[in-house]
């Protein structure tokens, strides 16, 4: 085993609070595996190795990313989420299936997902736009983690005002998932939309309110203002 891994699944295992690891899983619906350690206290010991890890090549650093996400501890995929993003300058066009394969392959939860979609996967579409068309592929996957990935990779773009159609087409692609998790994903993606697009926003939910699951509906208006959220929300 890598030294870098070993030691890091030492100070987890040190760094277990018996609160945490009692009371992680009522956070989520599918089952995670976690140690027991809290999010700060992940981070840092993320940061712990960054000067180790950071002048790696990227392949290696993948490479670790990789071992991590294989574990399928929750903290350990914070790791993976966090090198993967600290080389994102290094980014080059092939590099979207690596990360489109830990989607697939490992993330098992909606934190995972989340923490390697915004910023990885985000800060990748920034770089190759591109590849938007293979999110919106991702849309009529079976697994719902690549649903909602597809959502949740223009998060931090959307609230930048980027993106606007390809966003609209993602939340059309996905308007009627049965998927709650699914559902607060795009609903989320048009909620950050609205901070640089209020108008085209509130029309799009205006226009497919009487489809769009009220769970959606409620994330994507949630930044509204009052008068305009009382109008979505009328039956």
């Amino acid at each position: 085993m890598n030294p870098i891994i070993e030691q890091i699944r030492k100070d987890f295992i040190n760094s277990i609070d018996e609160k945490t690891r009692s009371t992680s899983q009522r956070f989520f619906k599918e089952e995670i595996k976690c140690y027991g350690v809290k999010v700060p206290a992940t981070h840092q010991i993320s940061r712990k190795y960054i000067d180790q890890v950071r002048h790696l090549p990227k392949a290696e650093i993948f490479g670790l990313c990789e071992t991590l996400w294989q574990s399928g501890y929750l903290e350990e995929s914070f790791i993976a989420c966090n090198w993967s993003y600290l080389i994102h300058k290094q980014y080059e066009p092939g590099d979207f299936g690596v990360f489109e394969k830990w989607i697939h392959k490992y993330v098992n939860n909606w934190a995972s997902c989340d923490t390697l979609c915004n910023h990885t996967v985000g800060e990748f579409v920034e770089m190759y736009p591109e590849n938007i068309s293979k999110l919106k592929g991702f849309t009529g996957s079976d697994n719902r983690w690549m649903r909602r990935a597809a959502a949740v990779s223009l998060i931090i773009p959307a609230k930048k005002g980027k993106f606007l159609h390809d966003i609209l087409e993602i939340a059309d692609k996905l308007l009627l998932d049965q998927d709650d998790l699914v559902q607060k994903g795009y609903g989320w993606l048009l909620k950050a939309a609205s901070q640089a697009h209020q108008q085209e926003i509130f029309d799009y939910v205006m226009k497919h309110r009487s489809t769009m699951p009220r769970t959606a509906l409620r994330y994507a208006i949630e930044k509204m203002p009052k008068e305009l959220k009382i109008q979505a929300m009328k039956k």
